[in-house]
């Protein structure tokens, strides 16, 4: 994969912005537009902490870049995320008129760009979205899994010790 060093700089600030996500025990996804070259939103994912189901590190960066530039149309803007988004970001990506979105790792489950509907090749949606797949994607993918294997075994401990307290 030909990945540009512009791609691979705005990648590695999503990955800083996942970390904030995890710093609340949130899904470490961190997402950021780019308009002409310069950052007019950031976002992280905080649903859980927020107790907002469409706090979604996309939706978060979306909303940050409509209010900056005055204008819910980011046309021209680039959004980059470190993993492929929903279908309720994706939704809303074209709603926004992106240009593009580059994303690092694939989502097996949820993700609506490539993994399940391609959302954005249905021949109904208005608007052309173009993709970069696969940006800094093993990093972005251990992120993730670093992340639920940790609460896997943060689960099992806890059933651990609550056995060991029920036993005394």
């Amino acid at each position: 994969m030909d990945t540009s060093k512009t791609d691979l700089h705005w990648m590695e600030r999503a990955l800083e912005l996942a970390d904030r996500a995890e710093q609340l025990n949130e899904v470490p996804v961190g997402a950021l537009v780019v308009l002409d070259g310069e950052v007019v939103g950031e976002g992280w994912n905080h649903p859980i902490s927020g107790n907002d189901p469409t706090a979604h590190a996309e939706m978060m960066a979306l909303r940050a870049a409509a209010q900056k530039v005055g204008n819910y149309r980011l046309v021209g803007a680039e959004l980059f995320v470190t993993i492929e988004p929903c279908t309720m970001c994706s939704g809303a990506i074209v709603h926004a008129r992106i240009k593009r979105v580059i994303y690092g790792a694939t989502e097996a489950k949820s993700g609506a760009v490539d993994s399940n509907c391609q959302l954005f090749s249905q021949p109904w949606i208005n608007h052309d979205v173009e993709i970069t797949r696969g940006v800094l994607a093993e990093r972005c993918s251990k992120k993730i899994s670093a992340f639920f294997q940790r609460r896997r075994d943060e689960k099992k401990a806890a059933k651990r010790a609550a056995k060991s307290l029920e036993s005394n």
